[in-house]
C-alpha cells in the first residue's frame, strides 16, 4: 500500500522528464502527504499537464465523497473488476510524483516509519487513476495510486508496494490507445535493488500511520 509520500521539489524540476510540462497550479512543498490532501498529478491530454487532485479517488457516479479516504490506493489484480476503478483505468491513467514514500515496520510493540527513495534520486512516478465527480460546488477531480505485491526489498517492511513506472513506459501508460493487456503487464513490482530504505529519524516531521489522523 501507500498512505504517506512526500513531494519537496519545485514542481519546475519535472520538466526533465516532461519538457513540454504545463503547471496549472502550485501546492506547498510538503514531507508528509496524506489522503485526503490535494497532490500534483501528471496527465496527458494534448500535452502533459500538472495539475492539483484531491487523493482518494470520488467515482463520477457517487453520490458523495465519502468514500474517497477508502480509494487512495487500487489493487492491480482488481482493477478491471472494481468499479470505482474500471473505467477510470480505461480512460484516466496519471503518473503522481514523489521524492519518497514511507513503511512502517514492526519491531516488538513499535512501529517504526522508514522512508523509501530510489537510489539514483531520481523522482518517483506512481501509476495513478483518476475521476471526475461533480460536487455541490463544481467539478472535483481525484485520483487513487495503484499497488502490487512487494518485491524483495519492501517485503521486510510491508505485502505490498506501490506501482512506481520508469520512463520509457510513461507514454504507453498515459496514451488512451493502448490494449488493457498491456497495460496491465506494467502493473508489476519493482525490480530489487533500485530502492534505498532508511528508518525515518526526523521528530520534527514524524509522519502518522494512522491514514485518517
Amino acid at each position: 500500500m501507500c498512505g504517506r509520500y512526500a513531494f519537496v521539489s519545485e514542481p519546475q524540476e519535472l520538466k526533465t522528464e516532461f519538457p513540454d510540462l504545463s503547471i496549472v497550479a502550485g501546492l506547498p512543498k510538503r514531507s508528509n502527504i496524506s489522503p485526503g490532501m490535494d497532490v500534483y498529478v501528471v496527465q496527458k491530454k494534448e500535452g502533459h499537464s500538472l495539475v492539483p487532485m484531491r487523493w482518494g479517488l470520488i467515482p463520477s457516479w457517487s453520490k458523495d465523497h465519502s468514500s474517497s479516504f477508502k480509494t487512495f490506493n487500487a489493487r492491480s489484480e482488481t482493477v478491471t473488476e472494481k468499479p470505482t476503478f474500471r473505467t477510470p483505468f480505461k480512460r484516466k491513467r496519471c503518473l503522481i510524483p514523489v521524492n519518497g514514500f514511507y513503511e512502517w515496520k514492526t519491531e516488538g510493540k513499535k512501529k517504526i516509519p522508514h522512508y523509501i527513495t530510489l537510489k539514483s534520486k531520481k523522482f518517483i512516478f506512481f501509476a495513478g487513476l483518476y475521476d471526475e465527480w461533480e460536487s455541490p460546488n463544481g467539478y472535483l477531480e481525484s485520483c487513487s495510486i495503484l499497488t502490487t505485491t512487494a518485491n524483495t526489498d519492501m517485503s521486510v517492511l510491508h505485502e505490498r508496494m506501490p506501482v512506481i513506472l520508469k520512463s520509457d513506459v510513461f507514454s504507453d501508460w498515459l496514451d488512451l490507445n493502448t490494449k488493457e493487456k498491456d497495460l496491465l503487464t506494467l502493473l508489476k513490482p519493482l525490480e530489487d535493488g533500485e530502492l534505498e530504505i532508511r528508518e525515518w529519524k526526523d521528530p520534527s516531521k514524524q509522519p502518522k500511520e494512522n491514514l485518517f489522523s
